[in-house]
């Protein structure tokens, strides 16, 4: 499965990536990744999450972005969720980049079992209806 996270700056799709992260690291029975682009979440992951700064690998674009992921699978098959924050920030993720990342990740999903929670820069009105249902879009205010 792969999930858009949308919402407006400030909405709290960061808080929700983390909140989620950290639950499911407590009720899962795999293993969990959080991407993010600096370290500033390492006190409020669960120890047990494992914290990658996607900035220390040179991602450039949606392909290297993509073979990223994939090696983070390659290396550990327990892998049930990967959790991504604020990478569009280093990379373009335009509607058709989106829709790429989506048929290749769902791809990669349905064969190892990995989830994939991605967090983009849109709202659900920007997203194009194909798109719409592969995404969760947060509310301002968002709470436990």
């Amino acid at each position: 499965m792969v999930k858009f996270i949308l919402g407006e700056k400030g909405s709290g799709k960061t808080k929700w990536l983390i909140d989620s992260a950290n639950r499911d690291m407590k009720e899962g029975n795999g293993n969990i990744a959080f991407i993010d682009v600096d370290h500033n979440h390492i006190f409020t992951l669960s120890h047990s999450v494992r914290l990658i700064n996607a900035m220390e690998f040179n991602i450039l674009n949606i392909e290297s972005f993509y073979g990223f992921l994939c090696g983070i699978i390659g290396m550990d098959y327990d892998l049930e969720k990967i959790y991504v924050d604020s990478i569009y920030k280093v990379i373009d993720l335009s509607f058709d980049n989106l829709e790429k990342l989506l048929k290749d990740l769902t791809e990669i999903s349905e064969k190892f079992g990995t989830d994939f929670y991605i967090n983009v820069d849109y709202t659900m009105d920007d997203m194009p209806e194909e798109l719409k249902e592969h995404c969760i879009e947060i509310e301002v205010g968002y709470a436990v």
